[in-house]
């Protein structure tokens, strides 16, 4: 993007917010844990951002910027909640096993299973990313959720780009993990690979999730179990995509209209 003059600064500001509030208010609310705190947190969010619009040299996308200032808030916000594990498991541990068993996720002719199934995944992943410590839930609501781009993560939170992939990795595992353990489940044929080639795959979807670009295997290149592993993680993807109110509150939606009215 290139560096935005002041005018652009001027006439710009109420776009970029306009544009980025709803995405601000899904990952407000995963982060909150309620509608009001989110809210709030929005609120303050572009509150903030409009006194210091000119602040803004464009060195980086002005929605990445917005969330940098949403997720100082929220960490100033946090306590440790109740629930939330001291320890998350190492990436190692997480991975799958032989012995664990796969979703008997329903097929396409099965509509009210399906939108059943849908159902207990939304509340499962809800309530997954709940329970996430903070330094593994942010990031990822920031990629499953608000969907910015890892260097844009890293950026945000000032890690390394491999501190932040490792982090989402390991929550998507985590989520799967409670998908495995609250919908209905099924055994599998062992692997037809090699464990290591199975892991390699896996890698290439979380990577493939990390671009937003399609996994690029298919077919005889992933035995059955890969694909229902896969499809356990593309469940738990896209439920995270459309968590969160889909309509801006009224609070929201008259600071918006009053910022566009303000002269800067």
């Amino acid at each position: 993007m290139a560096e935005l003059t002041r005018d652009d600064d001027r006439r710009d500001f109420a776009e970029v917010a306009e544009a980025a509030a709803p995405r601000l208010l899904r990952m407000a609310t995963r982060m909150c844990g309620n509608a009001a705190d989110a809210e709030d947190l929005v609120q303050e969010t572009l509150l903030q951002a409009f006194r210091k619009w000119d602040q803004f040299e464009g060195r980086s996308q002005p929605t990445t910027w917005l969330y940098t200032i949403a997720t100082r808030l929220c960490q100033r916000r946090h306590r440790r909640r109740s629930g939330e594990p001291a320890r998350v498991e190492s990436l190692s541990e997480l991975l799958p096993t032989q012995a664990d068993a796969v979703l008997a996720l329903p097929t396409p002719d099965d509509g009210p299973l399906r939108a059943h199934i849908r159902k207990e995944a939304e509340r499962t992943v809800a309530a997954a990313i709940e329970r996430l410590p903070e330094h593994f839930r942010l990031p990822l609501v920031l990629a499953d959720i608000a969907e910015l781009t890892t260097p844009e993560i890293a950026r945000v939170l000032g890690l390394k780009e491999a501190t932040v992939k490792t982090r989402i990795h390991r929550a998507r595992l985590l989520i799967r993990r409670a998908l495995l353990e609250h919908l209905p489940r099924q055994t599998s044929p062992l692997p037809d690979h090699e464990r290591q080639v199975c892991l390699d795959l896996l890698q290439a979807k979380q990577e493939a999730f990390d671009r937003r670009t399609p996994f690029p295997y298919s077919g005889d290149a992933l035995c059955a179990r890969c694909r229902s592993l896969f499809a356990t993680l593309d469940l738990g993807r896209d439920v995270c995509a459309s968590l969160g109110p889909k309509d801006l509150p009224a609070s929201i939606r008259q600071l918006l209209d009053a910022q566009k009215k303000q002269p800067r």
